[in-house]
Formats: structure tokens, C-alpha cells, sequence
């Protein structure tokens, strides 16, 4: 018997599956290429071919973690989009050289990263050993934390001068939603118990458009087809410091992406080893390198797409990369894409409580299986969960330190991440956490 990460589910599951994904993963997406066309001044047809680029790559290094070839992807239903570890970064550059010749030079840094990513991958996979279940359940309680302001954000609004920020509707709307969730999840069997996101994704939608919370603007002004040609915003141009800057923001990008390794490993029931890390990191590092050519940017994991396999149990990775596929489809069609986005931010809160909320879930069964009988694994969680949570209690606690430490720190998952590690070696040191190889 195949492992079910392993099973190809029929056509019609795997088409639901594939779009519940997306549906789940759009906003994050396209929200960095958004606020990194704004900074660097890109008109409405530049802009487009911005956002198109980053859904078009995402696809591409979705399908890479996915399917894998060789020793390159997890072969894990993983999905990789635009990290937002890059946004900052970039907003310096663009401070640094001016909106005209900022993107050659982000893109030449990224180019740079994505390769010393991939030459660095089997050696970081090594540093799997450092997670053992004590640090492993942290992390993954930690994702989990970490994305409900995400959700609650979607709810509230992000525009504190918008006549919607905060509204009654709004909140009324994401509830709705969640019921509709839940629903399908206690009440119905089969398909619709696997897809009960997608269906309350549907209902909340249907609900909101005649209150005037779905924007149509945007799939009216959709262009059919799109496609970023290769340099199309210019031949990358290496700067040594937006190179050390991207390279340590590729590190962050590294410690997540193996943290959602990691947490996806014990969702699925398919123990997470060092040979998958350093694959996973490899497809990360390549799909980088590639979306440095075609307009995007560093690629990650998506997190809030293994809440979505934690709540649906639907482990098949060929449904992620059906994902992938519709990525690559959204990139190349932006009329598409805009069908996805109709979707208001109210009703992707909504679902978004329950999503991110099953990771945090995981994550404490894994910390209960593990047991915390022991002192100084009590420790070890209760300090990393506290240093995890200081960014997204106080976004701007670290603002007065370098650079460096604010791309680390400003991150509450690598954050968190690194005080496990180091507590945890403190505490029990390195012999008994080596993971199968």
C-alpha cells in the first residue's frame, strides 16, 4: 500500500482540492508583490505582470516540492508562494538605489540566494537534528500563533481610514463563514467533509456580495493573458549589500521553511528526515533562482496550507501540485486570478480562525505525545512560544537593533524557532534529537 501522501486521488476530488489550496494561499501571494510594485513606483500594466510573475513562479516551485526530480523537492504536499521575509529587504534597496534601478538589483541579490540556497541545503538538513518533539511541537504551535493575527487582520481590515475597518458586517460575515466551515465538517461525509473550507469559502462570498463587501473592480479590469518575459523588469545587477541582505533573509526563509517541514511531516504521519529537508531546501533554493529571472521572488513554504490538510485530512501531494498547476494557470491569466480574489477579506478571516488554529492544535499534540513531565522542557516551551510571540504582540519592539537581528527577529516563527533550539541544547543537549537520515 501507496503512503496516502503518495495516492492519486480521482479527477473531481483533485480539482476541489487543487482550488481550495489557491483559495487559501491567494492573498498571501500576492500581497508582497503589491506593496513591493507600490514602493518601487510600477504603473497598472507593470504592476500586473509584478503579480502575475509571483503566481506564475509559485506555481512553479509548488509543483518543484510537490513531484520533485532527483534530489530536489520534499515530495510532501507542501505549497511554496513569495516569502514576506523579502519585503523589508527590498524596501531598503528601493531606499537605497532609487525606484528606477531598484528591481535589477533585488533580483540579481535573489538570483544570488536562491543559488547559495540550493549549494547549502544538505548542510543545513543536517541541523534537523536539533528538532527533536519537544522543539518540533513548539515550532508548530508557534506557526500556528503566528497566523491568527493574519486572520483576525483579514477580518478587521488593514485600512484604519476605510469606512470597513472593524465593521459589524465584516465580523458578521467571517462568523457566517466559520459556521458554514464547521458545518460541513461535523454534518457531512465524504467530499464535502474534505472540502468544507472551499464550500464556506462559497457560502461566505455569497453572503457578502449583496452587502457590498465583494469587489468586482478588479476581474473587470483584468487583462486575459499576461506573462512576465524573462527580465522583463531588467538584467539583474549584484550589489555586495543587497547580496548579504538577501542571503540572510534566505537563512530566515531556510529555518521556516524546514519549521513547516517539520509540522507537515507529523500532519501527514510521515516522519520528516534529513534527506527531505535538504531536498525540500534545494527546491526552495532553485525555485528562487528561477523566479529571479521571471519576476518574482524568494520562495518559501505556505503555512497556512497545512492548517488546511490538518482540518481536511487530505494528504495527497499530486492535490498540491494540482495547486501548482492552477498557480501557473492564475500567472499566465490574470482574469483568472481575479475570480480568486472576489473572494473579500472578511470571509478568508473567517476560515482562516479555523485553518491556522488546527496547526497550533497540531502542534500541542505533539507537545502532549511528547510529554512534559521534565522542568526544562517546560522551560524550553514556555520561553520560545513568549519569544515567538514578541513580534506579533509589539511589531516594532526590535526597530532600534541592526538590521540583521530585525530580519531574524521581526520573523516570530524563526524567532521562536531559534530560542527552541538554543534552549533545548541548553537544557538536553544534541544526543538525543538526530532525526532519521
Amino acid at each position: 500500500m501507496r503512503h496516502p501522501v503518495d495516492q492519486l486521488p480521482r479527477p473531481l476530488p483533485l480539482a476541489a482540492g487543487a482550488l481550495q489550496h489557491v483559495a487559501a494561499m491567494y492573498a498571501g501571494v500576492v500581497a508582497p508583490p503589491l506593496i513591493i510594485g507600490a514602493a518601487v513606483g510600477l504603473g497598472p500594466t507593470d504592476l500586473a505582470l509584478l503579480i502575475s510573475a509571483s503566481l506564475f513562479t509559485a506555481g512553479v516551485a509548488t509543483l518543484l516540492q510537490a513531484l520533485g526530480f532527483r534530489r530536489v523537492g520534499s515530495r510532501l504536499p507542501l505549497i511554496n508562494g513569495v516569502s514576506f521575509a523579502v519585503v523589508a529587504p527590498v524596501l531598503a534597496i528601493v531606499e537605497e538605489h532609487g525606484q528606477a534601478g531598484a528591481l535589477p538589483v533585488v533580483y540579481g541579490a535573489t538570483l544570488v540566494g536562491g543559488v547559495l540556497t540550493t549549494l547549502a541545503a544538505p548542510y543545513f538538513g543536517r541541523l534537523t537534528r536539533l528538532f527533536p518533539a519537544v522543539v518540533a511541537g513548539t515550532v508548530i504551535t508557534l506557526i500556528g500563533l503566528c497566523l491568527l493575527p493574519v486572520a483576525i487582520r483579514w477580518i478587521r481590515g488593514n485600512d484604519p481610514a476605510s469606512p470597513s475597518y472593524g465593521s459589524v458586517r465584516g465580523v458578521l460575515v467571517a462568523v457566517v463563514t466559520l459556521a458554514a466551515v464547521l458545518a460541513c465538517n461535523r454534518f457531512l461525509t465524504g467530499i464535502g467533509n474534505r472540502f468544507a473550507l472551499l464550500i464556506g469559502l462559497v457560502v461566505g462570498t455569497l453572503v457578502a456580495w449583496p452587502l457590498g463587501m465583494v469587489d468586482t473592480a478588479a476581474f473587470s479590469d483584468a487583462p486575459v493573458f499576461a506573462f512576465a518575459t524573462p527580465l522583463h523588469f531588467g538584467t539583474p545587477v549584484f550589489d555586495a549589500a543587497a547580496i548579504v541582505s538577501m542571503c540572510i533573509v534566505m537563512v530566515v526563509v531556510m529555518t521556516e521553511s524546514t519549521a513547516d517541514m517539520l509540522a507537515l511531516g507529523e500532519i501527514v504521519g510521515r516522519p520528516t528526515t534529513e534527506r527531505t529537508i535538504a531536498d525540500g531546501l534545494r527546491a526552495d533554493g532553485l525555485a528562487t533562482a528561477f523566479s529571479a529571472l521571471f519576476g518574482g521572488f524568494a520562495c518559501t513554504a505556505f503555512a497556512q496550507n497545512i492548517g488546511l490538510i490538518a482540518l481536511t485530512r487530505v494528504v495527497s501531494r499530486y492535490v498540491v501540485a494540482g495547486a501548482g498547476v492552477v498557480l501557473v494557470l492564475l500567472g499566465l491569466f490574470p482574469v483568472a486570478g481575479a475570480v480568486v480574489a472576489l473572494v473579500p477579506g472578511p470571509v478568508l478571516g473567517g476560515a482562516g480562525l479555523v485553518l491556522f488554529g488546527s496547526v497550533a492544535v497540531s502542534g500541542i499534540k505533539a507537545l502532549a505525545a511528547d510529554g512534559l513531565a521534565e522542568s526544562g522542557k517546560v522551560l524550553t516551551v514556555a520561553i520560545s512560544l513568549g519569544v515567538g510571540l514578541v513580534p506579533i504582540v509589539a511589531p516594532d519592539f526590535y526597530h532600534r537593533f541592526p538590521g540583521v537581528v530585525q530580519t531574524v527577529m521581526d520573523s516570530g516563527i524563526s524567532a521562536g524557532t531559534v530560542a527552541a533550539v538554543v534552549l533545548n541544547l541548553l537544557v538536553s543537549g544534541v544526543r538525543r534529537t538526530k532525526l532519521p537520515v
